[in-house]
């Protein structure tokens, strides 16, 4: 079942999918075309405990990034061939492969899960578990998100949490991510977002994400152009190979 998604009547709520159809005019892509294939993407949202509820790490893209410069997002990007073959320190829990299963092979699965834990040390300087060898049995699978056919920069993109006693190291920005640090959830929904992190920061409004066994993933995604949101169940035969 798909439900339209309504985003908040802020003027730092910016539609997705008007941003980058703008994006696509400017290169003069739209139209040409076939949509561009989607590469495979995972982002972190770190979380914890702050004196004013709960409080996530995120930062500013740069301005000269082509995909949603000047914008607030979690650390994350695609994956990398190395993702696929690289040593942790543990695996993810089996709930959380399921839920990955439901969109991919396991192969793979792991591969999104190393990316996340990657890129958020290559972008933060913190490290789940240990920067080469992640410990990915804290996270929680929490999210998946297509971006736009218009768009000539897509990803398939999901979305894990981890809550922030994982993490180790000096926070500290590569220049990827600016303005980086913890924020209350609140005042993130401020910030200039796309729509599928205001869809998930009002989530987070209600307390810490988690995802429960047997759990189906939310998925945010483009029908029309318009932002949808639904549930797509988990496929065992996705997880058996």
């Amino acid at each position: 079942m798909w439900q339209p998604y309504v985003p908040l009547p802020s003027a730092a709520a910016h539609n997705n999918g008007a941003i980058l159809a703008q994006q696509a005019e400017s290169e003069r892509i739209v139209g040409l075309g076939r949509p561009v294939r989607p590469r495979d993407a995972a982002t972190l949202v770190a979380w914890r405990d702050g004196p004013s509820g709960l409080e996530v790490l995120m930062g500013r893209r740069a301005g000269r990034h082509r995909f949603v410069p000047h914008h607030y997002v979690f650390p994350g990007g695609r994956v990398d061939r190395r993702d696929f073959d690289a040593d942790v320190r543990s695996p993810l829990k089996d709930e959380v492969l399921e839920g990955l299963c439901a969109s991919c092979r396991p192969r793979l699965a792991h591969a999104l899960a190393v990316a996340a834990a990657r890129e958020t040390w290559e972008e933060t300087g913190l490290a789940l578990g240990e920067a080469l060898r992640p410990d990915l049995a804290g996270l929680d699978y929490i999210l998946r998100a297509i971006t736009p056919a218009q768009s000539p920069i897509r990803f398939h993109a999901r979305f894990f949490a981890v809550e922030a006693g994982r993490l180790s190291g000096t926070l500290k920005g590569n220049g990827e991510l600016l303005d980086l640090g913890w924020r209350p959830v609140a005042e993130c929904l401020r910030l200039p977002i796309v729509d599928v992190t205001e869809f998930l920061l009002r989530r987070l409004l209600a307390g810490p994400p988690a995802q429960a066994p047997g759990q189906d993933v939310h998925l945010f995604s483009f029908r029309s152009g318009k932002a949808v949101v639904g549930r797509r169940g988990v496929s065992s035969r996705a997880c058996a190979g």
